[in-house]
């Protein structure tokens, strides 16, 4: 039921929904914006708070828009298209600093500019689901539905790449045409500066019919198909395998970067370079510095530090992804064989559980001038306790995907470790979604 008084919507959370309060609980509306008045329908209801959305506007905020995706609010993909996209910069920015200043007890020194590029087209990587629903007599192929497990019945998509967008109904009635149509879950999209990878996760070995069908359409689309039976790692091409290899560039710094499908790139590559630009200047590398990249990944950050003639330690949990950024350092010349004499900057790479590192373990890693810093959405807690007096670097450049935990390693940063947050600022990584990429600068007291 609709609740009967109207309410107004003081801030958006970190999920996007406008919070208000009634009746003692606080409501979380998905669907309202800040300053507006509204009615709203409640799906789960605890004694100190309810989640909602909006039922009806009874005064509409000027930062409201038109969504732009005809499927917005029944796609689960995005959240806040009904936001003006600068608003939803400005949004992310607030989010960012309640967090600071709630969790972390900190405020920094400096709000950087935020940056932010394309609203729309931008998604290069996506998870696609499969499903053939019996009653609808069809195969799906998109994202989940919000809230539910069902696949959204989607014919484009705004934020994906607009190639792949158009393809949605297509790979719709191609995986419907499959003798293994009940066999493939997922469709994992990559895309390249060179080559569009489609890999088909399928649970059961294709029948030749099925090969054919593959075949025809990639050559019709000028896709690459990969077939992935089981994890990751039994991911392969299957036609046609002449095809470019996966790479994305960053041109400031002279650097290709392949990379496999499945390993884990950013979504948005506008938006990766403009970040790692950001984030060269604020650790601004000098030749001869030592300079640790902790959740190094495949070398995203790791090369352009070396590139700027820093010995760079490269430091990941994920063996595969070591191996792919040692090889991504031979291939821009800059591993430890590769890299002239005249540039000195070269990258090395090591695999290590950053969760469980310890002061000794940190300690045998040598000290380092800077670190970068860019963990997983957890955090970097356990790094964070582990520096003392002789291992502390005197500037830290972390990036973060979760401004709470970014928060809460702020905190460990400034209040037990002697460190000043200089500055932090928000990147448009996602829009229209509600996550919030971030960068923060610190430096020793």
């Amino acid at each position: 039921m609709p609740s009967q008084n109207p309410v107004i919507i003081e801030s958006l959370d970190q999920e996007g929904r406008g919070i208000a309060h009634a009746e003692g609980k606080v409501i979380f509306i998905e669907g309202a914006i800040t300053g507006e008045r509204v009615t709203y329908s409640s799906y789960r209801k605890k004694p100190s708070f309810e989640m909602a959305q909006v039922d009806q506007i009874f005064r509409q905020s000027f930062m409201r828009v038109q969504p732009k995706c005809a499927h917005f609010g029944v796609c689960g993909g995005c959240s806040i298209q009904h936001l003006d996209a600068r608003a939803q910069v400005s949004a992310k920015q607030r989010v960012l600093e309640d967090n600071l200043a709630h969790i972390g007890k900190v405020k920094p020194e400096n709000i950087l500019p935020s940056i932010y590029g394309e609203a729309w087209g931008y998604r290069q990587r996506a998870r696609l689901s499969v499903r053939y629903v019996i009653k609808k007599n069809k195969t799906l192929v998109g994202f989940h539905e919000k809230r539910r497990s069902y696949v959204a019945d989607m014919q484009y998509c705004e934020i994906l790449t607009p190639k792949i967008a158009r393809l949605l109904p297509l790979l719709a009635q191609m995986c419907e045409s499959l003798t293994i149509r009940d066999a493939l879950l997922q469709i994992e999209v990559a895309v390249g500066e060179h080559v569009d990878v489609l890999v088909l996760r399928i649970m059961r070995p294709l029948m030749p019919v099925d090969e054919t069908v593959l075949k025809q359409f990639a050559d019709q689309h000028a896709v690459q198909f990969w077939l992935q039976t089981k994890g990751p790692e039994t991911a392969a091409p299957f036609y046609p395998l002449d095809a470019p290899a996966l790479s994305y560039s960053l041109p400031e710094f002279g650097i290709t970067m392949p990379f496999a499908p499945t390993e884990f790139t950013q979504v948005n590559a506008d938006m990766n370079r403009i970040m790692v630009g950001r984030a060269m200047r604020l650790l601004d590398p000098q030749a001869g510095e030592r300079i640790a990249d902790f959740f190094c990944g495949l070398g995203n950050f790791t090369l352009p530090i070396a590139r700027r003639g820093a010995y760079t330690l490269g430091i990941e949990g994920s063996d595969a992804l070591v191996k792919r950024a040692l090889q991504n350092a031979q291939y821009n010349a800059l591993s430890k064989d590769t890299a002239s004499q005249k540039a000195r900057g070269y990258a090395e790479f090591r695999v290590m559980n950053l969760f469980e590192i310890s002061e000794v373990l940190l300690t045998q890693l040598g000290r380092f001038d800077k670190w970068l810093v860019d963990p997983p959405r957890d955090g970097a807690s356990e790094l964070m306790k582990s520096i003392t007096p002789d291992t502390a670097p005197k500037r830290i450049v972390y990036v973060s995907c979760n401004p709470a935990t970014l928060a809460r390693d702020a905190a460990i940063l400034v209040h037990l470790k002697g460190y000043l947050l200089k500055a932090a600022g928000v990147m448009n990584m996602f829009p229209h979604t509600s996550h919030v990429e971030s960068i923060a600068v610190f430096e020793i007291h």
